[in-house]
């Protein structure tokens, strides 16, 4: 037998995906499966962003580039950062990587040591803690009140930092919940942070041109300038640019931190695609015009969809951001399902939901929200509404 390392023991499969591979797995079966299980818009990339790829293919620009990026992308992401979102990036402090998550996962392997503790608020992106273990750090995982919009208070911050805190990450808009920092929200946790100067931001900023309310998407490190020598940003082309499969992210931070990261990625996947970083040259530098007719339409497939789950009995809040709800089906643990299914936890209820209604989600439980499931409203106008409709007759069907 080959020996696995003790520290795959603590690592869980991502439950988004494997939500949708058993979506994928349902529909190669000949069954009329809707997913809204997938964590990436529906819409085509813009075709600017195509034809630079295309172009650099021509031109043979195929090759290895600089493993922390290419200049010229490395300065449009300076740029961004420096235009749209107020820091102040040099270019040691940039590393473009295969997605924003890589990114993520760079910093905390490069950063934790064993014991080290990352606050993780609840609910959470599902593969937070699950990075934290593998860099042999201990995930903290604090929950935000459904009565506090799912947002990290100061106060339960201050109760949750130790002396082996390293980090606190902080998404906004969130996924799964769309919540929304505001300027004030910041403010209050920035306020924390600064009687702490061991505990560094990892902020996951993927959904920042998602936002649907008067709240707009700041930086803790733009609100609290003192912050931004311990804070990464990080972000990415997929979900703005609807470029998932491109696998391009980048992020910057305190340049020490970044060295190491660079040096991490070095000896793992080396440079990101050249072709991907092509294509975010453009993104970053072409046309945004897309960016507000794209939140139109999730703005609107949200209030379509919204009024449909709360009238089938899960209870869900509108939410200020990303393309996800974040709806409770508590109502209908200890049912009974019409195949005789009985369903005593959040999975069960996803399972009964997509075996009998072929409509996948993924339970909350795996963000941290037990008693919650998370479905994605980036699917067209149709799809959507009959997802509603298959919801609400299977949830009719169950029985006490």
């Amino acid at each position: 037998m080959n020996k696995i390392s003790s520290r795959m023991a603590a690592v869980l499969p991502s439950a988004s995906s494997a939500a949708s591979a058993r979506a994928r797995e349902l529909k190669a079966a000949g069954r009329d499966i809707i997913n809204l299980s997938v964590g990436e818009p529906d819409f085509d990339t813009p075709e600017h962003i195509v034809r630079a790829a295309s172009a650099a293919m021509a031109s043979g620009k195929t090759r290895y580039t600089n493993v922390d990026g290419t200049p010229e992308l490395k300065a449009a992401v300076i740029r961004k950062f420096k235009d749209e979102n107020g820091l102040d990036f040099a270019a040691n402090q940039i590393v473009v990587g295969t997605g924003a998550k890589q990114v993520i996962f760079n910093v905390l392997l490069a950063t934790l040591d064993a014991g080290d503790e990352v606050i993780i608020p609840a609910p959470h992106w599902v593969s937070y803690p699950d990075m934290v273990r593998i860099a042999e750090g201990t995930p903290v995982v604090v929950e935000c009140r459904a009565e506090d919009g799912f947002k990290l208070s100061a106060e339960t911050l201050k109760a949750a930092i130790t002396e082996k805190t390293r980090w606190l990450v902080l998404n906004s808009p969130c996924n799964p919940t769309g919540a929304v920092y505001g300027e004030a929200d910041l403010r209050a946790l920035a306020d924390v942070l600064l009687d702490h100067p061991q505990v560094g931001v990892l902020s996951d900023d993927i959904y920042e041109h998602i936002v649907f309310g008067e709240t707009s998407f700041r930086s803790i490190a733009a609100v609290e300038p003192r912050l931004l020598e311990r804070t990464v940003a990080v972000n990415g082309v997929s979900k703005a640019y609807c470029m998932t499969g491109w696998r391009l992210g980048y992020g910057g931070g305190p340049a020490e931190v970044m060295r190491e990261v660079r040096k991490l990625q070095s000896q793992s996947t080396s440079c990101a695609s050249s072709i991907s970083q092509a294509g975010a040259l453009a993104a970053l530098e072409g046309p945004q015009d897309h960016l507000e007719s794209h939140r139109t339409v999730y703005r609107r497939r949200r209030d379509l969809v919204l009024p449909k789950l709360v009238e089938a009995g899960l209870t869900c809040e509108a939410p200020d951001g990303a393309f996800y709800i974040l709806a409770g089906c508590q109502k209908f643990l200890g049912m009974t399902s019409a195949a005789g299914t009985k369903i005593e936890t959040d999975a069960d209820f996803t399972r009964v939901i997509l075996e009998e209604g072929e409509v996948a989600m993924v339970p909350g439980s795996a963000f941290g929200a037990p008693g919650y499931v998370r479905l994605s409203f980036a699917v067209d106008d149709d799809r959507l509404m009959e997802a509603a409709s298959r919801i609400a007759r299977t949830c009719a069907a169950l029985r006490s």
